[in-house]
């Protein structure tokens, strides 16, 4: 007789191991020590073929794509799986015969087989993999609606709103919370495709009811609903309080919820801390670490990033972040081509990664190929339409495409999408700062902007920028000592050294571009306008600086040569895996 064997024992006997020893085993215990290239080999013989009965040859069959799928050689085991399918259609109309003459024995065993259903999901799953969604979602919709698991219905909404039919993903999302009324995720995917939150928590409330300790689950549900609405305030202030309740103190994946709207509100000093506190608890935490790396690149902790990207492959090169996280290293440390490589990798590996579409589109646009830019800033838009920061490489492209109109009508879209808040203010300003006609605007815009946060720095830096041109460098100092009272940022500090050599108060712009130097030494304005003012207060020692000077531009030269060098190869690599 066939030996009966779970497919949840033979998932665990094969981690760690491969599909063809665990498959030669298999028919070696069978067969007499034969092994499975035997057995293959000899079963297109009749009378082998005959040897088993069609549940062992399903139940075979099903097996044998389960190994395979563990070797990740997903087409061979979508294969194998679809065969099985096959022997299952045989294996109903000899049960169904075996029924008739009162074979209890063959309802038992046909109870114990492998389901059909959960075959099929094994098909798609390998599709999913493949990147072949359209035959995924065709393989699911074979799968009648009643006969559906929360699993299924999940995957189905997810490919639903990955190919843009959203309305069959609110339903199949819906189908899992009617299941599954806490399944955060088909919340969470509710809310992002514009389902309103009361709707969506009318859903949870007999559970809520029914079950102690769940009243956080309709706070939660308002504070995603704020997130996903763009409402980023309000979202801030709603897991505020869910992070005060005990049930939900530390819980890394609010910290992380927190971190993120912080930093899509623009207060990266509180992001960075609630990312650190989620990475303390959690030390092998992969999600929402792009965002943090991104961050710590941004504000010139680049040490720190390379550790963090090291420690993320260690633990998996399989997901896009640590990917994400050394690209951000290389497009701050200005070597752009192995950025773009890095994102397209990371793209690879996750396609709906919106930090890996922003960083491959700022390398292309700082490699002068703004068409291709464009598109992958659309994409994250289309990912992520509450994310500015995928709005502001978009329109950073128009400008430097010459496209004012394109980038003031986008500009325009967000203010009054998002409403008049200091980000949306502040980049609409930007847009305005670039045509003569609209400085008045672009000042008042600003002017608007800091009234509602003063401490907004991209705000601080556009109305600097407006008051050097006009050549107002006292209100320049004024603004930034202020904006500084609070904070320490290494752009608002070298920018008032800028403006404190223009009152000629040399002392302290030295030390104020000393201190933008503490905080990112690898900022090069900084830098330059420290040297320049060397220069201008030792005349006399103008000859030896120079030479000192030419020494250190031919170090630089050489590093840059050996970017350059480096930006070909890894050119070179994105041509062999086709990512340009």
């Amino acid at each position: 007789m066939f030996p009966t064997m779970s497919a949840e024992k033979l998932d665990n006997n094969s981690v760690g191991g491969s599909a063809d020893r665990y498959t030669t085993s298999f028919y070696a215990a069978l067969n007499g020590g034969q092994t499975s290239e035997q057995w293959q080999h000899r079963l297109g013989n009749k009378q082998m073929r005959e040897l088993f009965s069609p549940a062992q040859k399903y139940q075979l069959l099903v097996y044998h794509a389960d190994a395979i799928f563990h070797d990740k050689e997903y087409r061979n085991a979508a294969c194998k799986y679809s065969m099985a399918l096959q022997q299952k259609k045989v294996l109903n109309k000899t049960s169904k015969v075996r029924t008739s003459t009162g074979g209890a024995a063959a309802n038992i065993q046909a109870q114990s087989l492998p389901s059909e259903i959960e075959v099929k999901y094994k098909i798609a799953e390998c599709y999913t993999i493949l990147k072949l969604d359209k035959d995924a979602i065709a393989v699911l919709d074979g799968i009648p609606s009643r006969q559906r698991t929360p699993k299924i219905n999940m995957m189905l909404a997810n490919l639903y709103r990955k190919a843009g039919q959203e309305r069959s993903a609110v339903t199949s999302y819906k189908e899992v919370l009617r299941q599954c009324p806490l399944a955060l995720d088909a919340i969470i995917g509710l809310l992002s495709l514009s389902v309103k939150g009361a709707e969506v928590a009318s859903m949870t409330i007999d559970v809520i009811q029914t079950l102690p300790n769940l009243d956080w689950l309709s706070v939660w549900t308002k504070a995603y609903a704020f997130i996903h609405a763009g409402d980023n305030q309000r979202a801030i202030n709603t897991i505020c309080s869910l992070e005060k309740k005990s049930l939900l103190r530390d819980n890394v994946d609010l910290l992380v919820s927190l971190a993120d709207v912080y930093f899509r509100a623009g207060d990266t000093k509180n992001a960075i801390l609630k990312f650190e506190q989620a990475q303390m608890l959690d030390p092998y935490l992969i999600k929402g670490m792009d965002v943090y790396g991104y961050l710590m690149a941004r504000e010139g902790h680049l040490e720190d990033v390379e550790v963090l990207g090291g420690r993320l492959f260690n633990i998996s090169d399989q997901h896009a972040e640590p990917w994400v996280i050394s690209g951000c290293h290389s497009f701050y440390s200005k070597r752009y081509s192995r950025a773009l490589y890095l994102g397209a990798k990371a793209i690879q590996l996750n396609s709906n990664s919106v930090q890996a579409l922003l960083l491959k589109g700022a390398a292309l646009r700082n490699m002068g190929r703004v068409q291709e830019a464009i598109i992958h800033f659309r994409e994250a838009m289309r990912l992520a339409p509450c994310r500015l920061d995928c709005y502001e490489g978009l329109i950073d492209c128009y400008l430097a495409s010459n496209g004012i109109r394109e980038a003031m009508g986008m500009a325009n879209n967000i203010y009054k999408t998002l409403g008049a808040n200091a980000q949306t203010l502040t980049i609409l300003a930007t847009v305005c700062l670039e045509d003569p006609v609209t400085q008045e605007k672009a000042k008042a815009l600003l002017d608007k902007a800091l009234a509602q946060r003063p401490d907004y720095t991209k705000a601080v830096v556009k109305k600097a920028e407006l008051l050097n041109r006009e050549q107002k460098y006292e209100e320049g100092i004024a603004l930034l000592r202020n904006a500084l009272a609070n904070q320490s940022d290494c752009v608002l500090h070298r920018m008032l050294g800028d403006f404190l050599v223009a009152v000629n108060d040399y002392q302290e712009a030295m030390d104020q571009y000393s201190i933008a130097l503490s905080l990112d030494p690898n900022d090069q304005k900084s830098l330059e306008g420290m040297q320049k003012m060397e220069k201008e207060e030792s005349p006399t020692d103008a000859t030896v600086e120079l030479d000192g000077d030419d020494m250190e531009g031919s170090g630089e030269d050489g590093d840059l040569e050996g970017s350059d060098s480096e930006a070909a190869q890894w050119a070179d690599q994105e041509q062999w895996f086709g990512m340009q």
